[in-house]
């Protein structure tokens, strides 16, 4: 195990994310907007393991020139990049950006891991953006890491333009539908695909239903705060962002 250098709040932290233009998620100004982000895109073409399989070799490389730019920490912010080819990828993954750049890194898929296991979630609803193809792949990463599905629920997009053009109203009805489907044998919801724009959608269902929901792109946030050695607490946001960063997953 690699170790690391004492967190300075005044770097920022590294995002790898899928669309080209490399932009920084809203969620980071909506959840913790006196921290600086930094983000390098991967430019994915489809949300399916054609256009993984385009990019994935290209992480690396991402993550070596954010910590040429003086980041602490690194996420690979694509929950499906990082779940697709199963939990030794996702690990890999993680052990390539660390030894390739001497920093913490961590990546989406760690960070919805992290969440359930800080809400104590042991079976969940999922609720995606995704194709059939990519649920089971998801459903069968959560399986060796211990966590039940109970349901699975998708809208079947593979367009990463279409992923964040989804509407708040539609999200809900997804969280519903997976909850219902679940027929009560469900702790919380699993939200995935770090694309989407969940805030309000989160803060409804969490509402609604009275259950956690930890959805990506929040999580992957949550967690590479946590990941830079920072207090990733912060109110408003959810549940999950409200709890304490767990750096073990065991």
């Amino acid at each position: 195990m690699m170790s690391f250098s004492f967190p300075d709040a005044q770097k920022p932290i590294g995002l790898i994310v899928p669309p080209a233009a490399g932009e920084v998620p809203p969620d980071a100004r909506i959840m913790y907007p006196g921290l600086r982000f930094i983000a390098k895109g991967l430019s994915l073409g489809t949300v399916d393991k054609q256009g993984y399989d385009q990019v994935i070799d290209h992480v690396i490389e991402k993550a070596r020139a954010l910590a040429d730019e003086g980041v602490s920490a690194i996420s690979l912010m694509g929950t499906s990049l990082s779940f697709y080819r199963g939990a030794d990828l996702n690990q890999r993954l993680k052990d390539q950006m660390e030894q390739a750049t001497g920093l913490p890194c961590t990546t989406m898929s760690y960070a919805i891991l992290r969440g359930m296991r800080a809400l104590g979630l042991k079976t969940v609803a999922v609720a995606t953006a995704y194709v059939d193809d990519v649920n089971q792949r998801l459903a069968a990463f959560l399986g060796v890491e211990g966590i039940a599905v109970a349901s699975t629920k998708g809208l079947g997009i593979n367009g990463v333009r279409e992923v964040g053009q989804v509407s708040t109203d539609t999200l809900v009805s997804l969280c519903l539908e997976a909850w219902d489907d679940a027929k009560g044998n469900a702790d919380g919801i699993v939200l995935s695909c770090g694309g989407l724009i969940v805030q309000d959608a989160l803060k409804q269902v969490e509402r609604q239903l009275d259950v956690p929901v930890v959805a990506s792109s929040p999580a992957g946030f949550w967690d590479v705060v946590g990941t830079a050695g920072l207090d990733s607490r912060t109110q408003g946001c959810g549940r999950l962002a409200a709890s304490a960063w767990l750096p073990s997953l065991g």
